[in-house]
């Protein structure tokens, strides 16, 4: 492939490489906690809280990123985060290396939209290329299709802080999906409590709803009167709007009352005598249909359960839910030790729950297999956009070597190996960072992964960043003595207004 003679550079360029050299600081700080062997990020804040994590998305989310081009590779970390649940640094390491692979192209003065168009055919590529690879799960066996569903949750988390309790926690996930509405797999109704204390195997999974028993509040109100019969006045007719509600509910045959707001100490022993259990102050997140009134409300109101009990998990009592039949929705109680540990291991759980929801996906060593069939492709094109149909080509390697780069394995050697077998229909292989060849079938091993990029184009369409004039003035000190609180406050009011 001939090059021919150098182009020159264009006024945008600067820019250009501006935008490719911050996207390849982010993919740098994210590179090695790829893979099984990947590595965990301290993240301290300004406030000196601590978070341990490996998850992409994450640690985009708690970095401070002000670069503009920069921040769009956080925004498709969360998008992918949003539609897929992993493969969140994945995709920002795809998108800042097809960008390295072009920015020689952008120093001798190929124009970006001759590199865009390159792109959107390699993706187009692509893509035809996986719907061909895309195997389809057979559900009609039930056992069969639960192994393999308790496969896919164990391989996704091989590289989470989770990974020695992954037949534990697989099984958590899939029975945590399996309570689910088939028809939307709504993972919003799976609701995730944490408790410090224990260990990860006191995690346990609840078919139902459960919720933490709060305290009784006492609220203080004040009324003021003239003359002891209107405070007398004032405390009959509260109490008797209250039995109205209290027998409306006994009317209706509930066993089990629940409320957002505090139940006083007349409702709670009212309750209590006629054997009807009652909690208040329960969070709203625990419900999403629910009378708002005592009013108007009937038997067919209500809801069932086979099983209400109270349960001490760590230092919290936990009422607790189950065999609802017409709940579709669960709860994970997760234990562990510091705070930090268990958030951890809720991403690790979303992940993996995610991962399962979406079992009929593209299996195997996708990105190596779109390489071989890409770098064919470009083969057959003439001019500039052979050259970056290849250098897409080539940047879709840098997932199986970043993998072996964490494990610290020969990445060279390894490619080399898994490029022969691709080339001779092994299109499943991929990298093994246990096994003594390093490269295995990763069908047979259930390595399944999201294959979504489509961010370098826009971060090559900028051009120019314009800020505004405001922004680049350097600010004036605060007068001696001036709190934060006052700063922020006056922040607020505008940057020409209580600073002098």
């Amino acid at each position: 492939m001939q090059r021919g003679l150098p182009m020159q550079p264009t006024v945008e360029t600067p820019q250009l490489l501006s935008n490719i050299s911050a996207c390849l600081a982010i993919a740098q700080t994210l590179s090695s906690t790829l893979g099984p062997r990947g590595m965990d990020k301290l993240i301290v804040n300004e406030r000196g809280e601590a978070q341990i994590t490996n998850d992409g998305a994450t640690i985009l989310k708690l970095l401070d990123i002000v670069h503009p081009a920069a921040r769009t590779l956080v925004d498709i970390a969360r998008a992918q985060d949003a539609e897929i649940g992993d493969g969140t640094t994945s995709v920002v390491l795809l998108a800042a290396q097809l960008l390295k692979e072009i920015r020689g192209y952008i120093e001798e003065g190929v124009s970006p939209h001759i590199i865009m168009k390159g792109f959107r055919q390699a993706t187009k590529l692509a893509i035809e290329r996986v719907k061909e690879l895309q195997v389809t799960v057979d559900k009609s066996d039930p056992e069969a299709f639960r192994s393999l569903l308790l496969k896919c949750a164990s391989t996704s988390m091989s590289s989470k802080l989770i990974h020695s309790e992954k037949p534990f926690f697989s099984k958590m996930v899939v029975d945590a999906i399996e309570c689910l509405d088939p028809e939307d797999l709504d993972e919003s109704l799976i609701g995730v409590k944490k408790v410090a204390g224990g260990g990860l195997q006191d995690s346990l999974l609840v078919q139902g709803v459960a919720f933490k028993k709060r305290s009784r509040r006492k609220d203080n109100a004040e009324v003021r009167v003239e003359a002891v019969s209107d405070y007398q006045a004032i405390v009959d007719a509260e109490w008797e709007i209250i039995y109205r509600k209290l027998q409306a509910i006994e009317k209706t045959g509930a066993k089990v009352v629940l409320s957002k707001l505090p139940i006083g100490d007349l409702a709670t022993q009212w309750f209590a005598d006629r054997d009807i259990f009652c909690a208040g102050r329960v969070a709203a997140g625990h419900w999403r249909c629910y009378p708002s009134t005592c009013s108007d409300i009937s038997r067919e109101h209500l809801g069932t359960c086979s099983v209400f009990e109270e349960r001490q998990i760590g230092g919290d009592r936990y009422n607790i839910l189950e065999g609802c039949p017409k709940a579709k929705t669960c709860t994970l109680i997760l234990r562990g030790g510091a705070e930090q540990f268990i958030e951890e291991v809720e991403r690790s759980l979303h992940d993996a729950l995610m991962v399962v929801k979406r079992a009929i996906k593209n299996g195997g060593a996708i990105e190596m297999e779109l390489s071989a069939h890409i770098r064919k492709h470009a083969l057959t094109i003439p001019g500039k956009l052979q050259l970056i149909i290849a250098a897409f080509a080539k940047a879709l390697e840098i997932i199986p070597r970043q993998i072996c780069d964490n494990a610290g394995l020969d990445s060279t050697d390894i490619l080399n190996k898994l490029r022969m077998k691709h080339a001779t229909d092994g299109k499943w292989f991929g990298v093994d960072v246990d096994g003594p060849t390093g490269i295995r079938d990763n069908m047979e091993a259930f390595v399944w992964e999201p294959s979504l990029v489509k961010a370098a184009c826009l971060i090559l369409s900028v051009d120019e960043t314009i800020r505004n004039p405001q922004s680049q003035q350097v600010p004036r000190p605060w007068p001696q003595g001036t709190s934060r609180h006052a700063q922020r406050a006056l922040r607020g009011r505008g940057r020409g207004m209580g600073r002098r």
